[in-house]
């Protein structure tokens, strides 16, 4: 009896594991395929939870990148001018708005800016984050400790690889830019 109780527990732990941690994976779909993200929860409680809440109503799907630069990050998440399902899709603001939803304020951790590495935009105020985020191409240690890190590419960089890049000012994409199709938790 002892061991049915012994195999009841453990499975009942590994299945609840497994549960929460589906529950901080996200899938970004783009044309170019899907990119697994891993959210750092642990570490960035708030900003986690704001991103799982855009995606989870359906804000993210169809925001353009508009700000992608070789060799150093691809940006995206304006949820107010980069929506391209928006009547508020300008992609001259692209960058500039956010959501309806309070800034954020800093979570820095230790965790380094690599490759794969998902962090909140923000601008020069360090508690201003709200709904943008950008991709790590290339590591970038001078952001270490400068911006909240949410989370890391488990699968995909290859999608990320082929989003267009920008030839515009401080990497502004000119023309058609990329965009996600959908950004959704697994649950």
């Amino acid at each position: 009896m002892k061991k049915i109780i012994y195999l009841f527990i453990i499975f009942f732990i590994f299945i609840n594991s497994t549960i929460m941690a589906n529950e901080n994976i996200m899938i970004l779909k783009t044309k170019y395929g899907e990119v697994e993200i891993e959210l750092y929860a642990d570490k960035a409680p708030n900003h986690v939870k704001r991103f799982k809440d855009l995606a989870d109503s359906g804000k993210y799907d169809g925001v353009v990148f508009h700000r992608v630069i070789d060799g150093f990050m691809a940006q995206t998440g304006d949820v107010k001018f980069g929506n391209t399902k928006s009547p508020n899709f300008n992609l001259a603001l692209a960058g500039t708005g956010g959501s309806d939803l309070p800034n954020l304020k800093a979570e820095f951790t230790d965790i380094a800016h690599t490759r794969g590495i998902l962090s909140a935009a923000r601008s020069a105020d360090p508690n201003s984050a709200n709904s943008q985020f950008f991709i790590m191409f290339e590591p970038g240690y001078f952001l270490n400790g400068q911006y909240t890190v949410i989370g890391r590419v488990e699968s995909g960089m290859e999608v990320v690889d082929q989003i267009k890049i920008g030839k515009g000012p401080n990497g502004a994409v000119l023309g058609e830019p990329d965009k996600m199709v959908s950004v959704e938790v697994l649950r």
